[in-house]
C-alpha cells in the first residue's frame, strides 16, 4: 500500500514536472575538458570563426600579488576540439573588445602612450590560419592620464576635466562606433567615428559645438544596412539649465553620424521620462524602444516605443504603455513600494511577423569597506544582477505582454558567471541560467522565482516563454554532467546554425559546451 502511495506521489510528480518542461525542443553536447595553465584570467570576448568554430580571447593574471601579464587566445574547430592556443604577452596593454572578420582577428586597444602625452586607439590583428599581430594605430587624443577614461556607468556618468571616451559596436560587430571627448581649460573637442569591421574610418564629425550646453554619454547604437550611418542612443546631460525640483538633469537623444554630418532628436514629453532606450533598423524603419518613467528618478512604469523618420529622425509615432497593476502585483505583491529601477538593456529580437521582444535586467552596483586578514581595510565593489523583466511590443508599437523573473545574483569577482544569455527562436524565448538552486518556483500569473542558492556547483536551467508570454522551465544541465561552471552572459550567438556556444572554466581546466535549438 505505501509503495503504491509513493508510486503515485512520483507519478505525479513527473507528470507536473512534464508539464513545466515539456515541448522543449533543446539539447546540448559538452567538449572535452583541456588543462589550462592561465588558472586566474576573464573572458573578454568570444567570437564565430566563419566554420563553425569559436575564437575567444582572456586576459591572465599571475604573480603574487596578480598583476595583468597578457592575452591567451584559444581557437576551437566545431566540434569543440581545441586547435591552438596562443599566448599574446601585452603586459600594459588594455583590451577594449575583439572580433573575427575578413579571416582575420582583430582587437582594439586603448593605452596611453606616456612618450606622446596621448591616449591611442590600436588595433592588432593577425590572420586566422597563423597567430602573427601587427598593430594598426586608429587614433590619437592628447590628453594627461586619467582614471577610467573609459568607464561606462549608467546612471551617473562623470564630466571632469580630462580625456573621457566610449566604443559603440552593434551585435553583429560588423561595425563600431568611438567617441572621444577631451575637456580642459577653453578647449572642449568631442569627435565621433564611425569605422568598419575592416578598419575604414567611414565618418569622422566634429560635434564640439553640441557639447558647448551638454555632455553626452552614448549607451547604444545601431548602423544602416550600407554602414555609412550610425544611429546613438545616448544621455545628455544639460550643463547650465536651472533645473526645477521636479525635472531630471539630462534628457535622452538620438544622434545620426554620416558623411553628410550629424543630427539629433529628443525623447521629451510632459511627465513622460524615456529610460534605456535601444535604436533598431528594423527593414527601413528606424526604431526606438524601452523604459519610460514618470517621475525624475530612475524608476520605470512601462514601455516606450517611437517610430522615427530614418532620414529626418521626425518622430513618426509614439506610444506608452503603462505596466499593468496585476504586472506589478506579481513583481512586488500588494506593498506601497513598488518601484522598478536600475533597468539595463540586454537584447531585443525582431520576429518574421514583425513584432519586438525585448529583455532587460535589474543591475546595479554597491560599494563598502572591509577588513583584510592583515587588519586593512579593503574597498569592495558588488555587482547585482537581479530581476528579469521580458517585454513583447506588437510591430505597431502596443504592448502585447510583460513578465518578469525573479531572481537575485550578487558577484565581487568576474560576472561571467552571473546575469544570463537568451535565445529567440519560433516565438519563444529561451533564457538560460547558471544556478545552485535545485526547485525554482513557478508562480501564479506566470512568475518564476530563483532562490540563490549557496553551492559553488552550478546547474543549468532553461526558462521558456511563448508567444503569448507563457513561462516554463526545466534543468537543461545538471553540475554533475558538466562540473565545470559556464559563463552564461558571454555566450556565442550562432544563428544560422541555431547554437549557443559557452565557455566553461575553474582553477586549471577549461572546455566548451553547445546548446542546440531545433
Amino acid at each position: 500500500m505505501n509503495l503504491r502511495k509513493y508510486a503515485s506521489l512520483f507519478f505525479l510528480f513527473f507528470v507536473s514536472f512534464g508539464i513545466l518542461a515539456q515541448d522543449f525542443p533543446l539539447d546540448f553536447s559538452i567538449g572535452e575538458k583541456y588543462n589550462d595553465r592561465y588558472k586566474y584570467s576573464n573572458l573578454l570576448t568570444i567570437s564565430n570563426d566563419g566554420k563553425g568554430g569559436t575564437f575567444l580571447v582572456r586576459s591572465y593574471f599571475s604573480g603574487v600579488i596578480l598583476k595583468p601579464k597578457g592575452y591567451v587566445i584559444e581557437h576551437y574547430d566545431a566540434n569543440m576540439q581545441l586547435i591552438n592556443e596562443y599566448n599574446y604577452k601585452l603586459k600594459n596593454a588594455n583590451l577594449v573588445d575583439g572580433y573575427v572578420a575578413n579571416g582575420q582577428i582583430y582587437l582594439l586597444f586603448l593605452d596611453y602612450d606616456y612618450n606622446a602625452l596621448a591616449y591611442e586607439y590600436s588595433v592588432h590583428r593577425s590572420p586566422l590560419s597563423e597567430m602573427n599581430f601587427t598593430k594598426e594605430t586608429l587614433l590619437r587624443v592628447a590628453s594627461e592620464e586619467v582614471d577610467n577614461p573609459l568607464d561606462k556607468n549608467y546612471y551617473n556618468r562623470n564630466f571632469s576635466s580630462g580625456f573621457t571616451t566610449s566604443v559603440l559596436f552593434n551585435d553583429k560587430k560588423n561595425a563600431f562606433v568611438i567617441s572621444t571627448h577631451f575637456k580642459k581649460g577653453k578647449t572642449n573637442k568631442h569627435v565621433i567615428h564611425l569605422f568598419n569591421a575592416g578598419l575604414q574610418k567611414v565618418v569622422e564629425h566634429d560635434f564640439s559645438a553640441e557639447v558647448e550646453e551638454k555632455n553626452y554619454a552614448f549607451e547604444n547604437v545601431a548602423f544602416s544596412k550600407d554602414l555609412k550611418e550610425a544611429y546613438i542612443i545616448g544621455k545628455a546631460y544639460f550643463k547650465k539649465k536651472r533645473f526645477l525640483a521636479k525635472e531630471r538633469k539630462f534628457q535622452y537623444e538620438l544622434v545620426k553620424v554620416s558623411p553628410k554630418g550629424a543630427q539629433t532628436q529628443t525623447f521629451d514629453d510632459p511627465g513622460k521620462f524615456p529610460e534605456a532606450l535601444m535604436p533598431i533598423i528594423k527593414g527601413n524603419e528606424l526604431l526606438c524602444v524601452g523604459f519610460y518613467a514618470n517621475r525624475k528618478d530612475n524608476r520605470y512604469n512601462g514601455l516606450a516605443y517611437f517610430n522615427i523618420n530614418p532620414e529626418t529622425l521626425s518622430i513618426n509615432t509614439k506610444k506608452y504603455s503603462a505596466f499593468s497593476d496585476q504586472f506589478m502585483v506579481d513583481k512586488f505583491g500588494r506593498g506601497d513600494d513598488k518601484v522598478i529601477k536600475d533597468l539595463v538593456f540586454k537584447n531585443v529580437h525582431i520576429s518574421n511577423n514583425g513584432s519586438i521582444h525585448f529583455n532587460a535586467e535589474e543591475y546595479f552596483s554597491t560599494s563598502s569597506i572591509q577588513s583584510n586578514s592583515s587588519g586593512g581595510r579593503l574597498h569592495v565593489t558588488r555587482y547585482h544582477h537581479n530581476d528579469i523583466v521580458s517585454a513583447k511590443l506588437s510591430s505597431d508599437g502596443d504592448m502585447l505582454w510583460a513578465r518578469n523573473i525573479n531572481k537575485a545574483e550578487v558577484t565581487q569577482g568576474d560576472g561571467a558567471y552571473a546575469s544570463y544569455s537568451s535565445y529567440t527562436k519560433d516565438g519563444n524565448t529561451y533564457f538560460f541560467i547558471s544556478t545552485a538552486t535545485e526547485n525554482p518556483q513557478l508562480l501564479s500569473g506566470d512568475r518564476l522565482l530563483f532562490k540563490q542558492g549557496l553551492s559553488r556547483n552550478r546547474n543549468i536551467f532553461v526558462i521558456r516563454l511563448d508567444a503569448q508570454g507563457h513561462i516554463a522551465y526545466k534543468k537543461l544541465i545538471d553540475v554533475k554532467e558538466a562540473r565545470l561552471p559556464l559563463m552564461v552572459s558571454k555566450p556565442l550567438l550562432n544563428i544560422k546554425s541555431n547554437e549557443i556556444v559557452f565557455y566553461a572554466k575553474r582553477g586549471s581546466k577549461k572546455q566548451l559546451v553547445k546548446v542546440f535549438i531545433q
